[in-house]
């Protein structure tokens, strides 16, 4: 109905009446979920989950997709905890609606906590074993996927998501570690060992099917956040948080 008005009424160029017709779809093409709610732990930060897409389970590749506000540039799949779900699944989740792939989720790789930002995410290794031609968001904001070396995706993230790059050392870091089911997940900061030559802290984070099952976790409590710290959207990107709906804060109890 759109096109038919301004066919019929803009009086124009035909040059401005193309860049009208075209404005519309450009501002649709930042993802955004204006009924989602987001959900904070304990502490006021934002419960995030994301993946590390390798290729297999020499995980000397992993996969990247484009940013849905500069598209031109690489981040992690990822995305916000929705409510009565479980990290894990939202990392399922979320590579399937950006990246279309599907695998074997493996071990957690830790909580990397963004003080700037206000966010907390816990991240996964997931194999992958299928792609799908075509999915959510490469439909409806023209997301791409690519694979990249370790190395290469090193230097893809320090161009637009610096502190995604700790997903990446904790990667290589943790692929000959045990881990013990008994410990929840170590919290490490996005902000810490820059220069990535710094053994990172040991990671005692579960499989994701030990996650699902520790309903108890002091981190699932919901919390209002603060007023004062600047909110992302659904990639970890500074946003706008107006009119946006809130968890409630927790019960206090004596």
């Amino acid at each position: 109905m759109c096109e038919t008005e301004y066919q019929l009424s803009y009086p124009g160029n035909v040059f401005d009446y193309l860049v009208l017709l075209v404005s519309p779809i450009q501002d649709k093409m930042v993802k955004e979920k204006p009924n989602s709610i987001r959900i904070y732990d304990k502490d006021g930060y934002r419960r995030r989950a994301a993946c590390i897409c390798v290729r297999s389970e020499a995980e000397a590749e992993v996969l990247l997709v484009t940013s849905s506000r500069r598209p031109e540039l690489w981040i992690v799949p990822g995305g916000g905890v929705e409510p009565e779900e479980e990290a894990s699944l939202t990392a399922t989740r979320e590579v399937l609606e950006e990246a279309g792939v599907m695998g074997q989720l493996g071990r957690c790789l830790g909580v990397f906590e963004n003080s700037e930002h206000m966010h907390r995410t816990e991240v996964f290794v997931m194999v992958v074993t299928q792609e799908l031609d075509e999915w959510e968001d490469s439909k409806t904001i023209g997301r791409k996927r690519q694979w990249f070396s370790i190395e290469e995706a090193l230097s893809q993230l320090a161009l637009h998501k610096p502190t995604q790059r700790h997903y990446l050392q904790q990667l290589r870091h943790s692929k000959h570690r045990t881990y013990s089911s008994s410990d929840p997940p170590p919290i490490i900061s996005e902000h810490d060992n820059d220069d990535f030559t710094i053994e990172p802290e040991t990671n005692n984070c579960t499989a994701s099917e030990d996650i699902a099952d520790d309903k108890d976790t002091t981190e699932s409590t919901p919390t209002t956040p603060p007023a004062c710290n600047t909110m992302t959207d659904e990639d970890g990107e500074p946003g706008q948080a107006a009119n946006e709906p809130v968890s409630p804060p927790p019960t206090p109890t004596t």
